[in-house]
C-alpha cells in the first residue's frame, strides 16, 4: 500500500512539474493542479496509512488514525481551489492583454544577441 501510494505521489509530482515547464498556459494550469493533488496525497500519507482506525482518541480502542493529516488535506484542497481560479483568472487576462496564451510574453524565438544587447541600453 505504501509502495502505490509514493510512487502515484511520485508520478503526479513528476507530471505537474513537467508541465509546469510548457510554454502555454494551459498545460502550466493543469501541472499546478497535479501538483496540489500530489501534495494533498502526500499530506493524507503522513498521518499512517490505517485502515478502519477511528480518528478519535478512545480509551477502549488501543489504536487511532491521526485526524491532523486529514484536515491539513481539506484545508489544502481549498486552498488549492483558491489558487487554481486564481491563475486561471490571471491567464485569461494575460490572453486577453496579449493575444496570446503563451507563458513566455508570446515571442516565437528566443531572444538574439542584439536584442540583449539593445535592452542594456
Amino acid at each position: 500500500m505504501e509502495l502505490l501510494v509514493a510512487a502515484s505521489i511520485g508520478i503526479l509530482t513528476a507530471v505537474g512539474v513537467w508541465l509546469l515547464l510548457r510554454l502555454h498556459s494551459f498545460p502550466v494550469i493543469v501541472g499546478t493542479i497535479f501538483l496540489s493533488y500530489a501534495v494533498n496525497l502526500f499530506l493524507f500519507a503522513m498521518g499512517r496509512l490505517a485502515i478502519d482506525q477511528p480518528p478519535i482518541v478512545d480509551p477502549a480502542v488501543t489504536a487511532y488514525t491521526d485526524p491532523l493529516p486529514q484536515a491539513l488535506v481539506l484545508t489544502a484542497i481549498v486552498i488549492s481551489f483558491g489558487m487554481t481560479a486564481l491563475i486561471v483568472v490571471l491567464a485569461l487576462r494575460a490572453f486577453l492583454e496579449t493575444g496570446t496564451d503563451r507563458v513566455d510574453g508570446g515571442r516565437d524565438e528566443p531572444p538574439t544577441v542584439a536584442d540583449r544587447a539593445g535592452e542594456r541600453l
